[in-house]
């Protein structure tokens, strides 16, 4: 049976996981990663993840450092509106929008959309790269023994690691969360989210368009032209029956449907992808430390995908622990580390759960009289424009 050592254990490959790689990679610490599941960066291939995701511009200097950037750059959507759309119906008679203009806070934009294919392609590209990195697809965590001076940790090759830190970056239901016992408060909503790209006749324009009517959001997200046709990313949150009565339509009702709920903003929408369904739930974890490990993305807290938050936040977490680590670089995984990491994140996690909570079961609500309040609320907070700027810098990271 073989045993090696390593400063840093990642347990997950998804996005988070690998950026977190190739991040203590690239300032010099000797990391393993593994996933039970080897990554898919190809959007054809089954099981391909057809989600995209948005950086916000907090998180482009963590893929900087990660030396990330510059391979995910060309394949950029940049994103410079946030539009808000109060539908009262699904018709332009019915709409009240406002825009959140990127150029009200800065000379950049609010962020970068890409697809998670193409993210895990990229990084996994980045990985390869990086002689202090060892990537394990198809090899799983299977046990966690935790010591003041080390962890050790049994891989399902039959491999035992000893790492002074072990990231835990193995999504909700969390393998090592569990194995330490730490416990999560997880709120439900009886929603799903269909994910899919679509093409449309009318231009995004760099505008990210988050339409409220009932049952959760319909957002659609700029990505780059596909065979010369404006090309968007679509997340559809649906109460649960309805989001599966919906992803099983023949494609041409599909569109129909679709193309409705989207208030034809963008003319007739094309489905340009399979569907993916996934459930909707918030979640935390009430503590983001454990002996020689951190929890980080969704092993330490799930949001709906309401503007942009989830892999953000994750980030967010990357950037607290990859500092910290450089700081004091001979107490990597110590008590005090890890400490000061939940004490610099937890707060913040458990005051975005709380806001996206709020937002989602109010974008949830049907009947006139609460999607009136809801307009009413969205002109107060955008109208105002020092009560708009202290938003929009809120929603790209900066501490309410």
């Amino acid at each position: 049976m073989a045993e090696i050592r390593t400063d840093i254990l990642i347990s997950g490959g998804g996005v988070a996981g690998l950026i977190a790689a190739a991040a203590f990679g690239s300032a010099g610490f000797r990391v393993i990663c593994v996933d039970p599941t080897p990554p898919v960066t190809e959007a054809t291939a089954a099981g391909a993840d057809l989600r995209s995701t948005a950086f916000l511009q907090p998180s482009r200097a963590v893929l900087e450092a990660a030396g990330i950037w510059e391979r995910l750059a060309p394949h950029a959507a940049e994103l410079r509106v946030m539009r808000i759309v109060e539908a009262a119906a699904e018709t332009p008679e019915g709409q009240v929008a406002r825009d959140f203009d990127s150029a009200d806070i800065s000379d950049a934009p609010f962020g970068w959309n890409f697809p998670n294919w193409l993210l895990r392609r990229e990084i996994v590209a980045r990985l390869g790269g990086l002689s202090t990195v060892e990537f394990r697809p198809g090899v799983a965590t299977d046990s966690v023994f935790t010591r003041e001076a080390e962890a050790r940790v049994g891989l399902t090759d039959g491999t035992r690691v000893r790492a002074r830190l072990v990231v835990a970056a193995d999504g909700r239901n969390s393998p090592v969360r569990a194995a330490l016992g730490i416990p999560v408060t997880t709120l439900r909503y009886g929603q799903k989210a269909l994910a899919f790209t679509v093409t449309h006749p009318i231009p995004h324009m760099d505008v990210s368009t988050e339409i409220h009517l009932s049952g959760g959001p319909f957002t659609l997200v700029p990505l780059p032209d596909l065979d010369g046709q404006p090309h968007s990313a679509v997340v559809w949150m649906e109460h649960g029956p309805r989001a599966l009565e919906l992803a099983a339509l023949p494609a041409a009702d599909f569109d129909r449907e679709m193309s409705e709920r989207s208030g034809h903003l963008f003319g007739p929408l094309s489905l340009a992808s399979r569907i993916t369904t996934w459930p909707i739930i918030s979640q935390y974890a009430h503590r983001l430390e454990g002996q020689r490990t951190a929890l980080v993305a969704e092993a330490a807290h799930v949001v709906p995908p309401i503007g942009a938050q989830g892999l953000n936040m994750s980030l967010a977490d990357l950037a607290a622990l990859l500092e910290l680590a450089c700081a004091r670089p001979e107490g990597l995984g110590d008590a005090a580390m890890l400490a000061a990491y939940h004490r610099r994140r937890f707060a913040d996690i458990r005051l975005r759960v709380t806001g996206i909570d709020a937002l989602n079961r109010a974008s949830m609500a049907g009947g006139p009289v609460l999607t009136h309040l809801r307009t009413l609320g969205m002109q107060a907070l955008h109208d105002i424009a020092p009560v708009r700027r202290a938003l929009m810098r809120t929603g790209l990271g900066a501490r309410a």
